[in-house]
Protein backbone atom coordinates (compact mmCIF):
# COMPACT_ATOMS: atom_id res chain seq x y z
CA UNK A 1 0.00 0.00 0.00
CA UNK A 2 1.55 3.41 -0.82
CA UNK A 3 1.46 6.03 1.70
CA UNK A 4 -0.86 8.70 1.59
CA UNK A 5 -0.68 12.52 1.29
CA UNK A 6 -3.03 15.09 2.32
CA UNK A 7 -2.50 18.02 0.45
CA UNK A 8 -4.28 21.45 1.75
CA UNK A 9 -4.36 23.85 -1.02
CA UNK A 10 -7.05 27.28 -0.41
CA UNK A 11 -6.73 29.88 -3.54
CA UNK A 12 -8.83 33.41 -2.89
CA UNK A 13 -8.13 35.28 -5.16
CA UNK A 14 -6.22 34.03 -8.45
CA UNK A 15 -5.10 30.46 -9.38
CA UNK A 16 -1.38 30.30 -8.44
CA UNK A 17 -1.20 28.35 -5.49
CA UNK A 18 -4.04 26.01 -7.22
CA UNK A 19 -1.66 25.31 -10.20
CA UNK A 20 1.75 25.04 -8.17
CA UNK A 21 -0.18 22.69 -5.90
CA UNK A 22 -1.58 20.63 -9.34
CA UNK A 23 1.94 20.56 -10.35
CA UNK A 24 2.92 19.09 -7.16
CA UNK A 25 -0.14 16.72 -6.60
CA UNK A 26 1.19 14.96 -10.00
CA UNK A 27 4.78 14.95 -8.69
CA UNK A 28 3.91 13.43 -5.84
CA UNK A 29 1.54 10.85 -6.96
CA UNK A 30 4.57 9.00 -8.53
CA UNK A 31 5.23 7.49 -5.59
CA UNK A 32 2.51 8.46 -3.17
CA UNK A 33 -1.29 7.92 -2.93
CA UNK A 34 -2.60 11.43 -2.98
CA UNK A 35 -5.47 13.91 -2.25
CA UNK A 36 -5.79 17.35 -2.69
CA UNK A 37 -8.14 18.57 -0.99
CA UNK A 38 -9.27 21.89 -2.81
CA UNK A 39 -11.03 25.17 -0.85
CA UNK A 40 -11.85 27.34 -3.81
CA UNK A 41 -13.32 27.56 -7.31
CA UNK A 42 -12.09 25.57 -9.96
CA UNK A 43 -12.05 26.71 -13.33
CA UNK A 44 -11.79 23.54 -16.02
CA UNK A 45 -9.00 21.71 -17.44
CA UNK A 46 -6.43 23.56 -14.32
CA UNK A 47 -5.61 20.53 -12.75
CA UNK A 48 -4.06 17.56 -14.04
CA UNK A 49 -5.54 14.32 -14.77
CA UNK A 50 -5.56 12.00 -12.54
CA UNK A 51 -5.33 13.26 -9.08
CA UNK A 52 -8.08 12.73 -6.77
CA UNK A 53 -10.10 15.77 -5.04
CA UNK A 54 -11.57 15.99 -2.06
CA UNK A 55 -13.85 19.70 -2.94
CA UNK A 56 -14.41 22.03 0.14
CA UNK A 57 -17.66 24.22 -0.05
CA UNK A 58 -15.74 27.30 -2.16
CA UNK A 59 -14.82 30.89 -1.00
CA UNK A 60 -12.76 33.39 -1.93
CA UNK A 61 -11.56 36.77 -0.78
CA UNK A 62 -14.16 39.29 -0.38
CA UNK A 63 -13.94 43.35 -0.78
CA UNK A 64 -11.95 43.86 2.06
CA UNK A 65 -9.36 41.35 0.71
CA UNK A 66 -8.52 38.04 2.27
CA UNK A 67 -9.49 38.79 5.97
CA UNK A 68 -13.16 38.34 4.76
CA UNK A 69 -14.26 35.28 3.00
CA UNK A 70 -17.74 34.96 1.04
CA UNK A 71 -19.20 32.52 -0.93
CA UNK A 72 -18.44 32.76 -4.91
CA UNK A 73 -21.99 34.20 -5.33
CA UNK A 74 -20.67 37.15 -2.53
CA UNK A 75 -22.72 36.20 0.34
CA UNK A 76 -20.43 36.37 3.77
CA UNK A 77 -18.96 32.77 4.57
CA UNK A 78 -20.13 33.57 8.37
CA UNK A 79 -19.50 31.13 11.20
CA UNK A 80 -22.13 28.54 10.75
CA UNK A 81 -20.25 28.02 7.14
CA UNK A 82 -16.49 27.67 8.97
CA UNK A 83 -18.26 25.42 11.26
CA UNK A 84 -19.85 22.88 8.33
CA UNK A 85 -16.35 23.13 6.57
CA UNK A 86 -13.66 22.75 9.63
CA UNK A 87 -15.52 19.20 10.06
CA UNK A 88 -15.88 18.44 6.53
CA UNK A 89 -12.08 18.41 6.52
CA UNK A 90 -11.60 17.20 9.98
CA UNK A 91 -13.89 14.30 8.70
CA UNK A 92 -11.24 13.96 5.03
CA UNK A 93 -8.45 13.68 7.52
CA UNK A 94 -10.22 10.99 9.83
CA UNK A 95 -11.28 9.00 6.60
CA UNK A 96 -8.16 8.73 4.44
CA UNK A 97 -5.37 8.42 7.26
CA UNK A 98 -2.33 10.39 6.24
CA UNK A 99 1.02 9.36 6.64
CA UNK A 100 2.11 13.12 5.48
CA UNK A 101 -0.61 16.06 5.78
CA UNK A 102 1.47 18.54 2.79
CA UNK A 103 -0.55 22.36 4.19
CA UNK A 104 0.21 24.81 1.14
CA UNK A 105 1.26 28.54 2.64
CA UNK A 106 0.16 28.05 6.18
CA UNK A 107 1.33 29.23 8.33
CA UNK A 108 3.24 32.10 6.27
CA UNK A 109 -0.04 32.81 4.57
CA UNK A 110 -3.92 32.01 4.60
CA UNK A 111 -4.54 33.34 7.81
CA UNK A 112 -8.13 33.54 6.89
CA UNK A 113 -7.92 29.77 7.19
CA UNK A 114 -6.94 29.09 10.25
CA UNK A 115 -10.43 28.73 11.79
CA UNK A 116 -9.76 24.77 9.85
CA UNK A 117 -6.19 24.63 9.73
CA UNK A 118 -5.87 24.40 13.26
CA UNK A 119 -8.27 22.19 13.74
CA UNK A 120 -6.56 20.08 11.80
CA UNK A 121 -3.00 20.64 12.49
CA UNK A 122 -4.32 19.42 16.05
CA UNK A 123 -6.09 16.72 15.10
CA UNK A 124 -3.29 15.33 13.07
CA UNK A 125 -0.67 16.18 16.27
CA UNK A 126 -2.95 13.92 18.58
CA UNK A 127 -3.40 10.98 15.48
CA UNK A 128 -2.31 7.57 16.93
CA UNK A 129 0.50 7.66 14.08
CA UNK A 130 1.54 11.21 13.71
CA UNK A 131 2.00 11.96 9.88
CA UNK A 132 4.84 14.22 8.78
CA UNK A 133 3.16 17.93 8.90
CA UNK A 134 4.76 19.33 6.07
CA UNK A 135 4.70 23.10 4.99
CA UNK A 136 4.88 23.94 0.50
CA UNK A 137 5.62 27.69 0.21
CA UNK A 138 6.68 29.65 -2.35
CA UNK A 139 10.27 31.50 -2.60
CA UNK A 140 8.99 35.20 -1.65
CA UNK A 141 6.77 35.70 1.07
CA UNK A 142 4.97 38.88 1.32
CA UNK A 143 5.73 41.22 4.08
CA UNK A 144 4.83 41.32 7.80
CA UNK A 145 5.50 42.69 10.66
CA UNK A 146 7.42 40.82 13.28
CA UNK A 147 4.92 39.92 15.93
CA UNK A 148 2.98 38.52 12.49
CA UNK A 149 5.80 36.33 11.74
CA UNK A 150 6.82 35.62 15.44
CA UNK A 151 3.34 33.80 15.43
CA UNK A 152 4.47 32.10 12.11
CA UNK A 153 7.58 30.89 13.94
CA UNK A 154 5.39 29.49 16.77
CA UNK A 155 3.10 27.61 15.04
CA UNK A 156 5.94 25.95 12.68
CA UNK A 157 7.88 25.16 15.39
CA UNK A 158 4.23 23.38 17.19
CA UNK A 159 3.14 21.30 14.23
CA UNK A 160 5.43 21.55 11.15
CA UNK A 161 8.27 18.99 10.39
CA UNK A 162 9.33 19.72 6.79
CA UNK A 163 8.93 23.35 5.34
CA UNK A 164 9.42 23.39 1.37
CA UNK A 165 10.33 26.31 -0.04
CA UNK A 166 9.84 26.30 -3.76
CA UNK A 167 12.90 27.84 -5.21
CA UNK A 168 16.07 28.57 -5.58
CA UNK A 169 18.17 29.98 -2.50
CA UNK A 170 20.93 31.70 -4.73
CA UNK A 171 18.05 33.77 -6.44
CA UNK A 172 15.57 34.06 -3.62
CA UNK A 173 16.47 32.67 -0.18
CA UNK A 174 13.82 32.63 2.06
CA UNK A 175 15.68 34.80 4.82
CA UNK A 176 14.85 37.83 2.10
CA UNK A 177 11.23 37.64 2.97
CA UNK A 178 11.33 36.09 6.29
CA UNK A 179 13.74 37.28 8.33
CA UNK A 180 13.43 34.15 10.75
CA UNK A 181 14.32 31.69 8.22
CA UNK A 182 17.66 30.93 10.32
CA UNK A 183 16.19 29.55 13.54
CA UNK A 184 13.77 26.85 11.26
CA UNK A 185 17.24 26.39 8.98
CA UNK A 186 16.70 22.66 10.02
CA UNK A 187 13.25 22.11 8.56
CA UNK A 188 13.72 23.89 5.21
CA UNK A 189 14.27 22.26 2.00
CA UNK A 190 14.50 23.87 -1.05
CA UNK A 191 13.34 22.38 -4.21
CA UNK A 192 13.64 25.37 -7.15
CA UNK A 193 10.74 26.17 -8.76
CA UNK A 194 7.92 24.62 -9.70
CA UNK A 195 7.47 25.06 -13.07
CA UNK A 196 6.14 23.02 -16.02
CA UNK A 197 8.39 20.62 -16.45
CA UNK A 198 6.59 17.60 -15.21
CA UNK A 199 5.02 15.24 -18.02
CA UNK A 200 1.38 15.29 -17.92
CA UNK A 201 0.71 18.21 -15.84
CA UNK A 202 -0.73 21.59 -16.71
CA UNK A 203 1.60 23.60 -19.58
CA UNK A 204 2.93 20.23 -21.03
CA UNK A 205 5.12 20.09 -23.58
CA UNK A 206 2.92 19.49 -26.74
CA UNK A 207 3.62 22.83 -29.18
CA UNK A 208 0.61 24.35 -30.75
CA UNK A 209 -0.34 24.34 -34.05
CA UNK A 210 1.20 26.49 -36.11
CA UNK A 211 -2.07 28.98 -37.08
CA UNK A 212 -2.01 29.36 -32.98
CA UNK A 213 0.90 30.76 -33.08
CA UNK A 214 1.20 34.50 -31.68
CA UNK A 215 4.34 37.01 -31.34
CA UNK A 216 2.83 38.95 -28.03
CA UNK A 217 1.17 37.32 -25.13
CA UNK A 218 -0.77 39.09 -22.46
CA UNK A 219 -1.48 37.59 -19.32
CA UNK A 220 -2.96 38.29 -15.86
CA UNK A 221 -3.14 34.69 -13.99
CA UNK A 222 -6.43 34.15 -12.92
CA UNK A 223 -7.71 37.48 -14.02
CA UNK A 224 -9.47 38.85 -10.90
CA UNK A 225 -7.12 41.84 -10.62
CA UNK A 226 -6.01 42.22 -14.26
CA UNK A 227 -8.27 44.56 -15.99
CA UNK A 228 -5.70 47.38 -16.06
CA UNK A 229 -3.33 45.51 -17.63
CA UNK A 230 -5.49 43.94 -20.84
CA UNK A 231 -6.26 47.65 -21.15
CA UNK A 232 -3.40 49.47 -21.69
CA UNK A 233 -1.77 46.62 -23.43
CA UNK A 234 -4.58 46.55 -25.94
CA UNK A 235 -4.11 50.59 -26.07
CA UNK A 236 -0.29 50.18 -26.14
CA UNK A 237 -0.37 47.61 -29.13
CA UNK A 238 -0.52 50.55 -32.20
CA UNK A 239 2.30 51.96 -30.56
CA UNK A 240 4.62 49.40 -30.46
CA UNK A 241 7.19 48.06 -32.83
CA UNK A 242 5.21 44.83 -33.28
CA UNK A 243 1.16 46.68 -33.78
CA UNK A 244 1.12 44.27 -36.84
CA UNK A 245 1.78 41.65 -35.25
CA UNK A 246 -0.76 38.49 -33.80
CA UNK A 247 -1.42 39.53 -30.04
CA UNK A 248 -2.94 37.26 -27.73
CA UNK A 249 -4.59 38.08 -25.22
CA UNK A 250 -5.43 35.89 -21.87
CA UNK A 251 -8.09 37.31 -19.42
CA UNK A 252 -7.74 34.96 -16.88
CA UNK A 253 -10.66 32.24 -15.95
CA UNK A 254 -11.66 34.54 -12.89
CA UNK A 255 -12.09 37.74 -15.04
CA UNK A 256 -15.14 39.35 -14.57
CA UNK A 257 -15.72 39.88 -18.63
CA UNK A 258 -13.25 39.26 -21.46
CA UNK A 259 -12.02 42.64 -23.16
CA UNK A 260 -13.23 43.55 -26.52
CA UNK A 261 -10.37 43.38 -29.14
CA UNK A 262 -9.75 45.68 -31.48
CA UNK A 263 -11.44 45.70 -34.96
CA UNK A 264 -9.39 47.01 -37.30
CA UNK A 265 -6.83 44.36 -38.60
CA UNK A 266 -8.10 40.87 -36.66
CA UNK A 267 -4.67 40.60 -35.29
CA UNK A 268 -5.75 40.78 -31.44
CA UNK A 269 -7.26 37.25 -30.25
CA UNK A 270 -8.74 37.40 -26.87
CA UNK A 271 -9.42 33.99 -24.50
CA UNK A 272 -10.10 33.45 -21.32
CA UNK A 273 -7.27 30.79 -20.70
CA UNK A 274 -5.15 28.43 -22.43
CA UNK A 275 -3.84 25.58 -20.58
CA UNK A 276 -0.64 25.40 -22.61
CA UNK A 277 0.79 29.02 -21.63
CA UNK A 278 4.48 27.89 -21.81
CA UNK A 279 4.11 26.47 -25.29
CA UNK A 280 2.56 29.56 -26.56
CA UNK A 281 5.18 31.81 -24.88
CA UNK A 282 7.99 29.42 -26.01
CA UNK A 283 7.12 30.27 -29.59
CA UNK A 284 6.23 34.30 -28.62
CA UNK A 285 8.86 37.36 -29.20
CA UNK A 286 7.33 38.66 -26.08
CA UNK A 287 5.40 38.24 -22.91
CA UNK A 288 3.39 41.18 -21.03
CA UNK A 289 1.82 40.06 -17.78
CA UNK A 290 2.10 40.40 -13.91
CA UNK A 291 5.12 39.00 -11.73
CA UNK A 292 3.26 35.83 -10.09
CA UNK A 293 5.21 32.72 -9.32
CA UNK A 294 3.98 30.26 -11.92
CA UNK A 295 3.98 33.11 -14.79
CA UNK A 296 7.15 33.84 -13.90
CA UNK A 297 8.17 29.68 -13.87
CA UNK A 298 6.22 29.53 -17.35
CA UNK A 299 8.55 32.17 -18.72
CA UNK A 300 11.68 30.73 -17.35
CA UNK A 301 10.52 28.02 -18.92
CA UNK A 302 9.72 29.13 -22.37
CA UNK A 303 12.73 31.99 -22.37
CA UNK A 304 10.23 34.32 -23.37
CA UNK A 305 11.74 37.95 -23.41
CA UNK A 306 9.08 39.58 -20.75
CA UNK A 307 7.56 42.74 -20.03
CA UNK A 308 6.65 42.33 -16.00
CA UNK A 309 3.74 44.70 -14.10
CA UNK A 310 3.90 43.07 -11.00
CA UNK A 311 0.83 43.85 -8.99
CA UNK A 312 0.90 46.19 -6.24
CA UNK A 313 -2.23 47.12 -5.01
CA UNK A 314 -3.05 46.40 -1.05
CA UNK A 315 0.39 46.69 -0.09
CA UNK A 316 1.27 43.81 -1.85
CA UNK A 317 4.95 43.50 -1.88
CA UNK A 318 6.15 39.91 -3.46
CA UNK A 319 5.60 40.09 -7.19
CA UNK A 320 7.51 43.53 -7.15
CA UNK A 321 10.43 41.46 -5.66
CA UNK A 322 10.08 38.58 -7.40
CA UNK A 323 9.73 41.03 -10.98
CA UNK A 324 13.65 43.28 -9.70
CA UNK A 325 15.09 39.55 -9.34
CA UNK A 326 14.50 39.00 -13.12
CA UNK A 327 15.16 42.18 -14.07
CA UNK A 328 18.66 42.73 -12.33
CA UNK A 329 19.32 39.62 -14.22
CA UNK A 330 18.66 41.02 -17.67
CA UNK A 331 15.59 38.74 -17.71
CA UNK A 332 12.90 41.20 -18.11
CA UNK A 333 11.79 44.79 -18.25
CA UNK A 334 9.61 45.67 -15.52
CA UNK A 335 7.14 48.36 -15.50
CA UNK A 336 5.60 50.32 -12.29
CA UNK A 337 1.54 49.32 -11.99
CA UNK A 338 1.18 52.77 -10.48
CA UNK A 339 2.80 54.93 -13.31
CA UNK A 340 1.26 52.11 -15.64
CA UNK A 341 0.08 53.99 -18.87
CA UNK A 342 -0.11 52.55 -23.10
CA UNK A 343 2.77 54.39 -24.03
CA UNK A 344 5.23 53.50 -21.07
CA UNK A 345 3.84 50.20 -21.68
CA UNK A 346 4.63 49.88 -25.31
CA UNK A 347 8.47 51.60 -24.39
CA UNK A 348 8.63 48.36 -22.67
CA UNK A 349 7.91 46.45 -24.81
CA UNK A 350 9.84 47.63 -27.77
CA UNK A 351 12.91 47.72 -25.10
CA UNK A 352 12.24 43.82 -24.62
CA UNK A 353 12.49 43.13 -28.32
CA UNK A 354 16.40 44.65 -27.99
CA UNK A 355 17.23 42.07 -25.45
CA UNK A 356 18.54 38.97 -26.21
CA UNK A 357 16.55 35.56 -26.11
CA UNK A 358 16.83 34.65 -22.19
CA UNK A 359 19.05 31.65 -21.31
CA UNK A 360 18.61 28.71 -19.31
CA UNK A 361 17.66 30.20 -16.11
CA UNK A 362 17.11 28.21 -12.59
CA UNK A 363 15.60 24.80 -12.21
CA UNK A 364 12.46 24.01 -13.12
CA UNK A 365 12.43 20.26 -11.63
CA UNK A 366 10.94 22.00 -8.13
CA UNK A 367 7.70 19.68 -8.28
CA UNK A 368 9.88 16.57 -8.34
CA UNK A 369 12.57 17.44 -5.99
CA UNK A 370 9.52 18.09 -3.46
CA UNK A 371 8.57 14.31 -3.51
CA UNK A 372 12.14 13.55 -2.92
CA UNK A 373 12.52 16.05 -0.22
CA UNK A 374 9.29 14.17 1.41
CA UNK A 375 10.57 10.29 0.80
CA UNK A 376 13.73 11.82 2.01
CA UNK A 377 12.28 13.01 5.12
CA UNK A 378 9.88 10.02 5.30
CA UNK A 379 13.34 7.74 5.60
CA UNK A 380 12.30 6.34 1.99
CA UNK A 381 14.62 4.72 -0.70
Amino acid sequence: MQTRVLFYVQHLLGIGHLVRAGRIAAALADSFEVLLVVGGELPPGLLPDGISLFVLPPVKAGPAGFSSLVHPDGRPFGPQDKAERRDLLLGCFDAFVPEVVLVEAFPFGRRAMRFELIPLLERAVAAAHRPLIACSVRDILQEARPERRAETLDLIRRYIGLVLVHGDPRLAPLSASFPEAAEIADLIAYTGLVGPRHEGLLHGPVPPPDDEVFDVVVSVGGGAVGARLLAAALAARPLTRLAGARWLVLAGPNAADLPAPPDRDGGVTVRAFVPDLAARLARAQVSISQAGYNTVADLVAARCRAVLVPYAEGGETEQARRAALLEARGLAVVVDEAALDPAGLARAVDRALDMPPPEAGPSLDGATFTRLAVERRLGMG
